[in-house]
C-alpha cells in the first residue's frame, strides 16, 4: 500500500512562495520515483495573512498544521511592516506564535561547506573546507518569549530571559543523540560567566552528559564561539545553545557556505515538525526569478528524513550536489548566471527523476535542463 503524507504548506511572504513552488516540484518528483504520495494543504501566515484576515496566524492555519504529518514553511516579512515601528501587528508574530502553539522546541540547522563553492565564501578556503556541523537551537523559550516591559515614559525597556530544567533537557537530549550518530562531539555555547540562565544550561548539560559517555562535551562562551566559528569552524560538530545565541550563531554560520540561500532547517516538537530555509522573505527579489531555492529544497529533504523516507531525502541531496557541481546556480552564488529560480528547481527535479540509468547533461539555455 502506497504511503500517503499530509503536508501543510505555509508559503508566506516575499520569495517564500517562489522557493516553496520549487520545493514542491522536487518533492513531487521524488515521491513519484520512490512511490509515496504527498498531499498539500495551503495555509496563510505572515504579512499575507494580516492583509487577508488581520491576523498573522489565523486559527485555520494552526489547525492545518496540527492535522498534518509535517509543515513546509517559506518565509515571512514585508517592508510595510518592517518600516513601521508603530505597527500593532507584525508578520513575525505569526511564526513565533506558531512555534509556541506547535511546541517546536528544537531548531536544527546543518551547515556544510560545498567543495565547488568554497570560493564563494568571504572566508579563506583553507579555513572553511571540510566544515560539516549542525546547530541545535532552543526555540520556544528564553528572551524572545520572556516578559517584555516598557516604562510609562518610554525610556526604560526590559526583556526577561527564563529557562527551566525541562526545557533545556528536551533539546539537549536531541543534540546528544545527534552527536552519537555523528562524531561524538558536542559544544554547548552559553554565557555562563555572566548569565544565571547560562549557568543552569551548564548544570543540566553536565548532568545529562553522564547518559552519553561516548560524547566529548566542550563548553564555550558565546563571544568566543562567534570568533571561533570564523577562525576555525571545523572544530565544531554538534553545537547546542539557547534561543537568542542560536539565532545569531546560525546566521553567522551561513557565510561559511557562501550564501544563506543554501541552509535548510527543521523545527522539531513532540508531535509536529516544521521545515524551512533559514533565509528571510528577501522582498527585493520577489518575482524576479533570482531567489535561491536550494535551502528550501534541502528543507524538503529534511522533512522526508523526518517522515522516514530516507532514500528519497538522499536523492534530493544528491541532486542538489549535482546542480552545485554543474554550476546550476542563482545570482547569489554565480553573478554571471543565466539560471533562474525555476530553472534550478527544474534541474534538481529532473535529476531526481532520471539519474538512474540515464546520462545527465545540461541544456545551457536560460531556463531549461534536459535529460538526454
Amino acid at each position: 500500500m502506497t504511503k500517503n503524507y499530509q503536508i501543510a504548506v505555509l508559503s508566506g511572504d516575499g520569495i517564500g512562495p517562489e522557493v516553496i513552488n520549487e520545493t514542491i516540484k522536487v518533492l513531487d518528483a521524488v515521491a513519484q520515483t520512490y512511490v509515496f504520495e504527498l498531499q498539500y494543504q495551503q495555509a496563510l501566515i505572515g504579512a499575507i495573512a494580516i492583509d487577508q484576515t488581520n491576523e498573522p496566524l489565523p486559527l485555520q492555519t494552526i489547525e492545518a498544521c496540527k492535522q498534518a504529518d509535517a509543515v513546509l514553511f517559506g518565509a515571512i516579512g514585508d517592508p510595510k511592516y518592517d518600516n513601521d515601528p508603530n505597527a500593532a501587528v507584525r508578520p513575525e508574530q505569526g511564526l513565533l506564535a506558531l512555534r509556541k502553539e506547535l511546541g517546536l522546541f528544537a531548531n536544527v540547522r546543518p551547515v556544510k561547506a560545498y567543495k565547488k563553492l568554497l570560493d564563494k565564501s568571504p572566508l579563506r578556503t583553507e579555513i572553511i573546507q571540510h566544515t560539516d556541523l549542525i546547530i541545535f537551537r532552543e526555540l520556544i523559550s528564553g528572551i524572545y518569549f520572556g516578559d517584555k516591559k516598557i516604562s510609562s515614559d518610554g525610556r526604560v525597556a526590559t526583556d526577561t530571559c527564563t529557562y527551566t530544567q525541562e526545557e533545556i533537557e528536551n533539546i539537549a537530549h536531541l543534540a546528544f543523540q545527534s552527536a552519537v550518530k555523528r562524531n561524538n562531539k558536542l559544544t554547548l555555547i552559553d554565557k555562563a560567566n555572566v548569565l544565571e540562565t547560562s549557568r543552569l544550561w551548564r548544570r543540566v548539560v553536565q548532568s545529562l552528559a553522564t547518559q552519553y559517555p561516548t560524547v566529548e562535551v566542550d563548553y564555550m562562551f558565546v563571544d568566543n564561539a562567534a570568533m571561533q566559528l570564523i577562525l576555525n569552524p571545523k572544530q565544531f560538530d554538534v553545537i547546542l545553545t539557547e534561543n537568542m545565541f542560536g539565532d545569531i550563531i546560525s546566521d553567522e554560520a551561513s557565510v561559511i557556505g557562501g550564501s544563506i540561500g543554501l541552509l535548510p532547517s527543521a523545527s522539531i516538537g513532540d508531535k509536529t515538525a516544521l521545515f524551512e530555509p533559514i533565509h528571510g522573505s528577501y522582498p527585493q527579489a520577489k518575482n524576479k526569478g533570482i531567489a535561491n531555492p536550494i535551502a528550501s529544497i534541502l528543507s524538503g529533504a529534511m522533512m522526508l528524513d523526518h517522515l522516514g523516507e530516507h532514500d528519497a531525502a538522499d536523492a534530493i541531496r544528491d541532486a542538489v550536489l549535482h546542480a552545485i557541481n554543474q554550476g546550476i546556480l542563482t545570482p547569489d552564488l554565480a553573478t554571471d548566471t543565466t539560471y533562474t529560480t525555476n530553472a534550478v528547481g527544474d534541474h534538481i527535479a529532473n535529476h531526481v527523476r532520471y539519474r538512474t540509468g540515464h546520462r545527465y547533461q545540461d541544456n545551457m539555455t536560460h531556463s531549461k535542463s534536459t535529460i538526454i
